[in-house]
């Protein structure tokens, strides 16, 4: 090996023209003289093989994925259930201890903020018609049938449901509740 073939040390890093200019300078002294071309053509060996494409950062992590994963979503799963175990607890507290006014206004009259129970008006339905009924309590009887008892008293109870359920079906009218 020659001087100008091996690479060259710098003290100090050379910027990207400079680089340029000196390839650039080599280059032009390898295609100018023949014998070079000549040397390099039989003696070279065959340039090395390009090295394998970098694996991306995915998949070479995907080992992280699914840890990340869960611990991202048992962070979310707390925060969730942490606000909304505060929020109820702030309701309670707010219901449970009395406004004072004496902070905000001296001179008014002390008064305690109470919700009145919120009542389900009660919806007026249609009866139900009696085949439909015997229908109904038919699937019910099947239903109990199908119940496999722990104990015998779990089994006497659900013997005495079957034959009310019986007397209601033979009976010719059902009563209504």
């Amino acid at each position: 090996m020659s001087e100008e073939d091996a690479p060259k040390l710098y003290t100090n890093k050379p910027r990207k023209a400079q680089l340029k200019h000196l390839r650039g300078q080599q280059k032009s002294n390898e295609f100018s003289s023949p014998a070079a071309m000549g040397t390099h053509g039989q003696d070279a060996a065959p340039p090395p093989p390009p090295p394998p494409p970098k694996e991306p950062f995915v998949r070479r992590y995907k080992f992280v994925w699914p840890i990340l994963l869960a611990v991202n979503l048992g962070v979310g799963a707390y925060l969730f259930l942490g606000t909304k175990k505060k929020d109820i607890g702030e309701e309670e507290e707010q219901d449970v201890s009395p406004v004072s006014t004496k902070d905000a206004a001296p001179h008014g009259v002390e008064m305690s903020v109470s919700t009145p129970p919120i009542t389900n008006p009660v919806i007026k339905r249609e009866p139900i018609p009696e085949n439909q009924q015997r229908e109904l309590l038919k699937w019910i009887l099947e239903e109990k049938r199908k119940i496999k008892p722990k104990d015998a008293e779990e089994k006497q109870k659900i013997d005495e449901e079957k034959a009310l359920i019986k007397n209601l079906i033979r009976s010719k009218s059902i009563p209504s509740v």
